[in-house]
């Protein structure tokens, strides 16, 4: 049985709010994300400096956010962040430092 992974590519990305991005995608689709409850952790953490979230870029090769500490999120779950939110919150406890 194969299973259907969509490739979703971020076309741009507009800071909306501290740790809140509005990301457009190459299907049309629009997604804010509040990435607050994520910001845990050594590579996801020093995000909660608003000088560095706000660095955030649309990587021209991988079509994904990057900042410059390196952190990233998969398109994928960037365009279905509902569905993945609860999880990585969940996630992000264990990242606390």
């Amino acid at each position: 049985m194969t299973t259907h992974h969509a490739i979703y590519s971020v076309r741009s990305c507009e800071v909306l709010g501290p740790y809140a991005l509005r990301v457009c995608f190459d299907d049309e689709t629009d997604r804010t994300i509040d990435f607050e409850p994520v910001l845990h952790g050594r590579l996801y953490g020093p995000l909660r400096d608003p000088s560095l979230f706000n660095q955030v870029r649309v990587d021209p090769e991988v079509h994904t956010l990057v900042w410059p500490n390196g952190a990233d999120f998969d398109p994928e779950t960037l365009h279905d962040w509902p569905e993945h939110a609860p999880y990585l919150t969940e996630r992000a406890r264990d990242w606390a430092d």
